[in-house]
């Protein structure tokens, strides 16, 4: 694991450019450096030592050195490429999981990265042909991002800030991104808060030489066979997430779970305690409970109790962080620092408050079960997606999570929207009216409103239930779960690792039917019915209850300075016109007392960005 940053340049450029960007990179690795120049490339990489801890530093080479490769991620399919390799006759020199990359190159060419098991953003750098690769995984876990300077000259990072250090880009805010952003809490891929910067997309490559820049996918969908006997499909879903979660453990140093008492943590801690026990190791679990309030989608927020007992269960060493609002506001500057670009899901906080914990504690790795819910249907609003139309009844800028209408008026209210609204409506908060009386009228000039995402998933007008779950997989899963878990984990230095989210496991589930997920109304009745007998008929049928951050309580009470500093007449929203200048704290105290609507975390978003503009413009002056 480690931070990787570059670019191939035609100028001759500040000597220390790559430290500089390197350093920035230095929380993703704190544990080593190393770079490689030659000719116009110039490349380098922060590690944190996790497997051959002694040999395994960066760069690493193919036999001849002509092949350089740094990367960023874990290949946990390593072992058996290598064994095929070693068949073949290739020398490895070290036990590092990266080195298959620059053989398997030799071997296949680009084809490699469609064999590889795992999270990674790689850079090789082909001596022989003076080009370079840069890869990004299938589904998207790793993040990296490039500056094209001309058709031949490119800067890369594995994030936003590393970028900003080379001193040819120049930064431009991406309003598009900013209204886009309000709607889904991040700014959706392949754009970024930059204007010109961009998120390489996951499964694709980008090629660079002295002719040109060439961007292509490299990763499709193994078109598997569904087992037709529901027998067989329960035995083979158990049988890969068993696979998945086994792989995530290969590690030289202490590994660690969150754990939160759910279906799908407790799924991953007792197969990972398990797995460790038998190599004479302990798992370490993690959990975080709220002191005080109830969450405003309903019930006590509180699940770490839950996850004490099934700790000791399994045997795992287990730490429950309890936090208070005051807690979370204390860290709210490092997390908008260490989100990269502007991240409104109140959920990172305690993600984060975890990693920062296990840091403490000596773990560099962590286990999540994000990505259940997409893979195997687990969102409490998809048992509804087969609901029948109903005449609506009323506007259309109610979606499921920011409305406090009980669940049939909501589901009536979104009954009669085009299948494209209806997506946002599911998933997402702000709407395309509540962005008009937010934002300046200069502001919102010649921007597209945020549904085009869901227009663009599907040329037809027919969706039916399974579409918006495969969506929720190509869509929410890499721009929310997965860069909330990367971010805030390499905040503190620690990999998280999301064993719901491998390949096969994809390339499972995609043929899957709606009634195969959700049968009768029940949600992940594969792995229900698969993992009963391991985790407990106590934790399958315990009603499902998100990790839901109480931000409407916190920002009428403990946080409300924090709406006074965003919404005043000196806050860089104003200054900036971004919002209106009608964009009170009068008018931000009304939505917070809505009573039909939650707008806690569209206020948050423009919290965190007043915060994250605040940050930009005091360091950096390279704004054009």
């Amino acid at each position: 694991m480690c931070g990787i940053a570059g670019f191939v340049c035609n100028d001759i450029l500040q000597k220390d450019t790559l430290c500089k960007m390197l350093e920035v990179l230095s929380h993703r690795g704190p544990d080593g450096q190393g770079s490689y120049v030659d000719g116009k490339f110039n490349g380098g990489h922060t590690r944190l030592s996790i497997n051959d801890l002694e040999h395994g530093s960066q760069p690493l080479y193919n036999e001849s050195r002509s092949v350089v490769v740094m990367y960023n991620g874990e290949i946990y399919n390593y072992n058996s490429l290598k064994v095929d390799l070693e068949s073949k006759g290739y020398k490895f020199r070290t036990h590092s999981d990266g080195e298959v990359i620059c053989h398997l190159y030799d071997e296949y060419g680009l084809e490699l990265f469609s064999m590889l098991d795992g999270m990674f953003s790689v850079s090789l750098w082909d001596k022989n042909k003076q080009t370079l690769y840069l890869a990004r995984d299938y589904i998207g876990e790793k993040p990296l991002y490039y500056f094209q300077l001309s058709k031949n000259e490119l800067v890369y990072a594995s994030e936003l800030k590393a970028l900003k250090e080379h001193p040819s880009i120049k930064l431009k805010l991406n309003k598009q991104a900013i209204w886009d952003y309000l709607s889904f809490l991040w700014i959706p891929e392949p754009q970024t808060i930059y204007k010109d910067i961009f998120a390489l997309s996951p499964g694709y490559i980008i090629s660079i030489n002295n002719e040109e820049t060439s961007v292509k996918k490299f990763a499709t969908s193994d078109k598997k066979l569904v087992p037709k006997n529901k027998k067989n499909l329960v035995n083979y879903t158990k049988e890969i997430v068993t696979k998945s979660i086994k792989s995530r453990l290969i590690s030289d140093v202490p590994v660690g779970s969150f754990l939160s008492g759910g279906i799908d943590s407790s799924i991953i801690s007792a197969i990972a305690a398990k797995q460790l026990k038998q190599e004479s190791k302990k798992l370490y679990t993690y959990t975080v409970g709220f002191e005080g309030g109830e969450d405003p989608y309903g019930g006590d927020n509180d699940e770490s109790l839950y996850a004490k007992e099934f700790s000791e269960r399994i045997g795992s060493i287990h730490k429950t962080i309890k936090v208070r609002a005051k807690d979370f506001k204390a860290i709210l500057s490092d997390f908008v620092y260490y989100a990269d670009q502007p991240f409104g899901v109140s959920s990172g906080l305690g993600i984060y408050a975890i990693t920062k914990q296990a840091k403490k504690d000596g773990i560099k790795v962590l286990l999540s079960g994000d990505g259940a819910d997409e893979m195997f249907g687990g969102y409490s609003w998809y048992k509804y997606l087969n609901n029948g139309p109903i005449l609506e009844k009323y506007d259309n800028d109610i979606s499921f999570h920011n409305s406090l209408l009980p669940v049939d008026e909501k589901i009536d209210c979104m009954s009669n929207l085009t299948p494209q609204k209806r997506a946002w409506a599911w998933h997402y908060y702000a709407s395309e009216k509540d962005k008009v009386n937010i934002f300046s009228e200069n502001f919102a000039k010649n921007i597209q409103s945020s549904i085009r995402f869901f227009e663009d998933y599907k040329v037809s007008s027919s969706w039916n239930a399974v579409d918006f779950i495969k969506q929720d997989r190509e869509f929410y899963l890499p721009n929310e779960m997965l860069r909330k878990a990367d971010r805030m984990g390499m905040a503190n230095s620690v990999e998280v690792r999301v064993p719901f989210v491998s390949k096969e496991i994809y390339d499972f589930v995609g043929p899957l039917k709606y009634e195969q997920l959700i049968q009768n109304g029940d949600l992940k009745t594969l792995l229900k019915k698969g993992f009963r007998d391991i985790i407990g008929s106590e934790v399958i049928d315990r009603p499902k209850h998100g990790f839901n951050v109480p931000i409407d309580l916190w920002l009428k009470n403990d946080w409300q300075d924090l709406v006074e500093q965003a919404f005043n007449r000196d806050s860089l929203l104003h200054k900036l016109d971004i919002i209106s200048s009608d964009t009170s704290i009068d008018f931000i105290n009304n939505l917070l007392n809505d009573r039909e609507k939650l707008h806690g975390h569209t206020i948050l978003c423009l919290i965190t960005l007043d915060l994250w503009l605040k940050k930009e413009y005091e360091t950096n002056s390279n704004y054009c």
